[in-house]
Order: structure tokens, then sequence, then C-alpha cells
């Protein structure tokens, strides 16, 4: 959209108040739930055009009439940040679409990220009148973000949060991804010194090196971390705390406490027969040589495994990303390999509904247990064995049990396994007092987010394992509102000390 389309769309503000006053709730409640454009599956699957290309004014305007504007509103509970969504959507329905995003800004530090990467369908569209009470389609939370958050972009005009006055008071934080980029917007917002140390050589974290641009470009980051650098966050890249600096040192320099959002980019493998040999590598890794080395440019000179068959094992979002990413690399044959059913599947819908309509074939009830190189240490085969469900397990969901006799040959070149990752150990063996579980995440108290070590607090992946990035940012926010009254508390008790 460009300026005179924007502006013209500003004009007809007045015209769409007149027609919000006149539309009675009965009436909404009749519209139907827009669809979100997409880029046609053969043109995408060999590019990196971004698959959803969000919706025009007239749309956006369109689906805002559906929201009831309800007097308890369940939407704002479903969010882990608390956007105030009513109030956004219905500023989209008057044509206020720079305030709609002013809005979106007051607790969230990535609206236009979230607007394209957040499971709505399962927090704040799950909690909505339609879906709770109407059995409807929820109203399009996430389309209406994403919205916002590009008009607001693409105007150029983009709002920058107010801060409150200097504390003079020095904060660290650590990773750069969601938990530390929510984390360290609402600190600034509060008044806060704030740097961001990052280990890699761009700021962004799992949005940059997990994520590819199909479904999350780089460029839409790279605006909302540009904006926390206008609220005054500073950021330092290459810097990898417990190795470039201990914490011992950032003390020393003056930090008073510290935000651990180092995620978990440690990837786990299933442990079974010929896992070591040649074209079998982490989606982790996979993933970040295209994402964030550019791999899959021609000008780079990043090495990548550009199989004619490529399996990826496990069923998650990061496991459609990288069979997604492998047909975009020329894979003549993309799978997805997984041991339940496509309904158990953790995988958002709207990913597994567009690698299906790209070309991805699925083999569901299938495991992986060998792998079988030929003489120069290279896969070529993966024996696959028939699994079928049986009784619930931990997560809830049925357990996949190995049928009998059920086992064959799959031809492979290139496997990618995505079946979860773990923590980064070194923070952990940094800091001697800091206490971990059994599965090598931070202890955290629940309330505040506050580790083993006072004044050290933590979120996200290293706290969670492997979670969402709306998730991690709820994580930065609980946990900067902790550290602020941690912190102003401290200040009170000091002045009461001296008054005595």
């Amino acid at each position: 959209m460009d300026k005179q389309d924007m502006l013209k769309q500003e004009r007809n503000a007045a015209w769409r108040k007149e027609l919000r006053d006149k539309i009675k709730n009965k009436e909404r409640t009749g519209f139907t739930r827009v669809e979100m454009p997409e880029a046609d599956p053969v043109e995408r699957s060999r590019s990196y055009v971004e698959v959803n290309r969000g919706l025009s004014a007239e749309e956006a305007v369109l689906e805002a009439q559906r929201c009831l504007d309800c007097a308890n509103p369940t939407c704002i509970q479903g969010c882990p940040v608390e956007i105030n969504i009513p109030k956004f959507i219905k500023n989209i329905e008057r044509g206020e679409f720079l305030e709609s995003a002013k809005v979106l800004k007051e607790t969230s530090a990535l609206p236009a990220v979230c607007g394209r990467v957040c499971p709505q369908e399962k927090q704040c569209e799950a909690s909505c009148f339609y879906t709770q009470k109407l059995k409807k389609p929820a109203v399009a939370i996430g389309y209406l973000e994403r919205f916002a958050a590009d008009y607001e972009r693409e105007s150029g005009n983009i709002s920058v949060p107010e801060v409150a006055e200097s504390k003079n008071k020095k904060i660290a934080c650590i990773g750069s991804g969601p938990a530390g980029l929510s984390f360290a917007g609402d600190m600034a917002k509060m008044g806060y010194d704030v740097t961001v140390f990052e280990a890699l050589h761009q700021i962004g974290g799992v949005l940059k090196y997990g994520i590819p641009e199909f479904r999350l470009p780089n460029d839409v980051v790279d605006v909302e971390i540009e904006n926390l650098r206008k609220m005054g966050v500073k950021f330092e890249t290459n810097f990898i705390v417990g190795k470039t600096a201990t914490f011992e040192d950032l003390k020393e320099e003056g930090f008073e406490a510290f935000f651990v959002g180092s995620g978990a980019g440690l990837p786990r493998f299933m442990g079974i027969p010929g896992e070591n040999l040649v074209g079998i590598l982490s989606s982790n890794e996979y993933l970040t040589r295209v994402n964030l080395m550019e791999a899959n440019k021609e000008e780079t000179d990043t090495p990548i495994l550009k199989g004619r068959r490529v399996a990826v094992i496990g069923g998650g979002n990061t496991a459609m990303d990288s069979v997604r990413t492998a047909l975009r690399l020329g894979a003549e044959k993309a799978m997805i390999i997984y041991r339940r059913s496509e309904e158990e599947m953790p995988a958002r819908v709207e990913e597994i509904k567009h690698a299906k309509e790209e070309g991805v074939e699925f083999l569901n009830l299938q495991n992986p247990i060998e792998y079988i190189g030929d003489a120069k240490g290279y896969v070529r085969q993966v024996r696959v064995q028939r699994m079928e469900l049986g009784e619930p397990d931990a997560s809830g969901r049925r357990r996949p049990v190995p049928v009998e006799g059920s086992e064959y040959l799959l031809d492979v070149d290139t496997v990618v396994v995505s079946v979860g990752v773990s923590p980064n150990p070194l923070i952990p063996q940094s800091v001697p007092d800091l206490k971990t579980t059994d599965w090598s995440t931070l202890v955290v108290e629940e309330d505040s987010l506050q580790t083993s070590v006072p004044l050290m607090f933590a979120g996200g992946d290293i706290v969670r394992g492997g979670a969402t990035v709306i998730l991690a940012m709820g994580d930065g926010r609980k946990a900067a509102k902790a550290m602020d009254e941690k912190l102003s508390g401290v200040a009170k008790s000091e002045v009461a000390a001296e008054n005595k």
C-alpha cells in the first residue's frame, strides 16, 4: 500500500465511524471471518516470498467489525503479553490504524512478529467470545495485529513508546530472542539503562536463526529492534556471557541486575544406529545455516546440504520450517516422518496446511530406528517402523507403539532431526549457585521468575525448554515487572535506613 492509498483510507475514517455506530452486535455475529490471502503454493515453494500476504485495509476493517467489544474481554486473558485486544481492534474499525499500532506497543515489543508467528488459535482467539460461546470462528486477532503493525511500518510514521525518567540503573539482558527483547523493552519504558548481550552476529535470536523468511522476513524483525534502540536499549553482538565476560565482570562494570533469556539452542538427537553418518544434522544447524548465514544464496560461502530426498524427523513448527526450507533448496522429495498421527502434531494447523500445499509428503505414525550409509559414510537409507497409538502418556497424547514386522527401508540423502532442544549449559556452568532442573532448564520462582541467584531473573526457552515466541515474550514482561519491584524495593529500603 502506498502513502496515497493510506491518505485515502484516513479520509474515510469518519465514514467508517458512522457505519460502525449503526452496526448492531447481532449483525456483527453474522459476518464471515476474513481469509488470509496467500502466495501461490507452486511459486512460493521454490522461493522465499512470504506465504501470508497480509490483509488490505478494507479486509481489516470488515474483520474488525466482527469484534463485539465484550464487557469482559476474555481474549486479553488468553494473551501472554496482555494486549488490549478490543481497543486495538476498534481503532482499526474506525480507520485509526496508527493509533491501533500504538495500542499494541503498550504491552508488546514485537507486534509485527507476533501477528505472523504466534499461535493465536490456541491463545487469544481460543478465548474469544465467538469460540467460547457462539461456537463460531474467532475474530482474526492475529491477522489484525499484523495489519496494524505492517500499516505503521509501511507508512513510515513509526511511533516510539514513551520512556520514564532515567533511574540510572544498569541492567544486563543475556540473549536477544523474544524473551530478551520483550524484557528490554519493558525495562527501558520504566527508565532503566538496558544492554542486551547477543552471542551471534545479528540481533533477534530464534527470530533470525530459527524462523525462515517465508514466515517472518528479517526486515520486519529489524524494524522492531530499531524501535527498541530508539527507546534507549543498547545491543552488543558477538558477546558470549560466560566467555567474553563473566557475570562478575559485568557487575564490576556497574550492572546491578540480570535477565537470562539465552534460549535453548542445544539440539537433541534420538540415539539410534547410524546417526553420525554424513548428511544427518539437527534442525537448529540446518535452519541457522540458511536463515542466519544465508547458505541459500549463491554469493555466500556457507555450505549447506541440498539433498534431493530429504526426510525431516518431527512434527513441530521447527520441523515444518525445515522441510519447507528443503523444498526451497531444491529437494525433489521432502518428507515429514512423525511417530504420532497428524492430530497429535504440535505444529500449527496453518503450517501443516502450507506444507501440504507445497508438496511435502507426510509419513505419520512412522518412526526412524536406523540410518544406513554407503561406503563413504553418507546416509543413503533410513529404516522406518510403523506405529500405532496406545494409551495416553504424560503429555496427554496417545503413546506411539511399534507395530511388529512393519519395518521398511526409505531412500534418503539428507536427514534433518527436529525432536527438541535443550538449553546451552554455558550459563549454569559459569554461575555455580544457579540451580537447574534435570532437563538443564533454570529453576525460577513461579511468581517473579527470579533464579536461585539474587537479582538474576530468567525466562523463555532456558526456563521452559522449547516454547513459543509469545510465551517467551510473556516471561520477559513478567520478569521486568518483578525486577523493577525488587530494585525499587531495595531503593526504598535504603532510603528508609538513611532516614533512621
